[in-house]
């Protein structure tokens, strides 16, 4: 990931979030512009910042790096709901998913 690439991912997080780049900024102690200067400028956060960015966004540092899970902040925000289901509940969730996907399930493990 370059740092276009790192700041575009952080500014698709952000807004996942829900926040102004300016209220994320303030909300980790720094300037107004802060966040701002990394999304569009390519300015990088040192690694303990990094690391207090993604405690804010509520992901790992290995979330923000999996490009392939589109809003992992949304997925954090909804395990935390999930995980008060009871299984024969998450049993019914998961149909629900699998045909939203247009997935089968197969044999007893159906995973």
């Amino acid at each position: 990931m370059n740092r276009k690439e790192f700041g575009e991912r952080l500014n698709n997080l952000r807004q996942q979030k829900d926040v102004t780049a300016r209220e994320m900024s303030l909300s980790l102690g720094r300037n107004a512009g802060y966040i701002c200067e990394i999304e569009t400028n390519g300015a990088m956060p040192s690694m303990g910042v990094f690391f207090i960015i993604c405690e804010f966004l509520g992901i790992t540092p290995k979330d923000f790096f999996d490009v392939e899970v589109e809003a992992p902040v949304l997925l954090a925000d909804l395990m935390k709901y999930l995980r008060r289901l009871n299984p024969k509940q998450i049993e019914h969730l998961k149909q629900i998913v699998m045909d939203m996907l247009g997935l089968s399930q197969i044999g007893p493990d159906r995973r």
